[in-house]
């Protein structure tokens, strides 16, 4: 399996980038395609093994800047991003991963890949692993306005995706509000309720905040203005739980050795609270195997995503996106 993984996006390129690619290849056994201007990534490369296998080089000229506008970016043509999904499209690749602007990631997506059949915006879903199993949230970003037609959308990608990924033959589906009764939330949430309601999906009714992480719903569809911030939250609440555990322990000998002897207790926990542990979300809605991972992302996150990548690819057969049964618009 073959993974194109955009060499120049994100904050640590393309160093922690390249350092990812190799942990990628020989902990999920994919070939890497990196994605970038040759003469800067070849000498990077070159630090690490030459025997290592698959990993290669595609050129591209351009990275795409974290604050570019996104239409900007599309104009110049030969980016990282740009190629890495021309491969995808082309069929030389099973998958493309890219930690740069999201933004610019969907835009491009959109523009090379095309949209799905009855797919009017796309989404990006990230899976928590958690100790009921794994919980999709999405949309995390890809599109921050949405219509109550969009979030039905959602929801069916969200169940195509659990279903073929993950072996979930009927997901449970819920829409995050403020409240369970179908009355509660925004007039969005309210609209999407009845919808939703209305679909042959396994839809469970609104889902609260603090449901999302217990695993009330196998799929928790929301806009990406809401969801991206829910994410980060997550993320920032795990940073911080760890940090605090380490400072309480740091300067005390007996808690040290505490700490030490509940390790192998925490450490699933923490993991499901660690963002490099999952790598990223998938951009559903697109014909193909896209990963957008943080902009952050360390090696670690990098080899995550592309272990993502290729689940996401084993367990969609290639077009096979083409028949998510999206219902007609009302």
């Amino acid at each position: 399996m073959k993974i194109a993984l955009d060499a120049m996006g994100g904050d640590k390129v393309p160093g922690e980038i390249i350092r990812g690619a190799v942990e990628g290849a020989l902990t999920h056994g994919v070939e890497v395609v990196l994605v970038g201007p040759q003469a800067l990534l070849e000498p990077e490369l070159a630090r690490y093994n030459h025997t290592l296998p698959g990993i290669a080089i595609a050129p591209a000229s351009q990275a795409v800047a974290m604050d570019e506008p996104p239409l900007v970016a599309l104009k110049k043509g030969d980016t990282s991003i740009q190629v890495g999904l021309e491969l995808l499209r082309d069929g030389r690749v099973d998958g493309f991963v890219s930690a740069g602007h999201s933004g610019a990631v969907v835009a491009a997506a959109l523009m090379v890949l095309g949209k799905l059949e009855g797919v009017d915006r796309p989404a990006i879903g990230t899976v928590f692993p958690l100790p009921t199993g794994p919980a999709l949230l999405l949309d995390v970003g890809a599109t921050p306005d949405c219509k109550p037609q969009n979030l039905l959308q959602f929801a069916y990608l969200g169940r195509h995706y659990l279903k073929q990924a993950y072996g979930i033959a009927n997901p449970r589906v819920g829409l995050l509000s403020n409240g369970a009764e179908p009355a509660k939330g925004n007039s969005l949430v309210r609209r999407a309720h009845q919808l939703l309601a209305e679909s042959d999906l396994n839809f469970i009714g609104n889902v609260e905040g603090q449901e999302v992480s217990r695993g009330r719903a196998d799929v928790v569809v929301t806009d990406g203005f809401t969801g991206n911030i829910i994410m980060k939250v997550g993320e920032g609440v795990g940073e911080m739980l760890y940090d605090t555990i380490k400072q309480a322990t740091g300067g005390w000998l007996h808690l040290q050795v505490a700490a030490g002897l509940l390790r192998p207790a925490l450490e699933p926990f923490f993991k499901r609270l660690d963002y490099t542990e999952y790598g990223g979300g998938m951009l559903l809605g697109v014909k193909g195997n896209v990963i957008v991972a943080h902009g952050r992302s360390n090696a670690k996150a990098i080899a995550s995503a592309l272990g993502m990548a290729k689940r996401s690819a084993v367990g969609e057969q290639r077009g096979a996106w083409a028949a998510i049964p999206v219902p007609p618009k009302s």
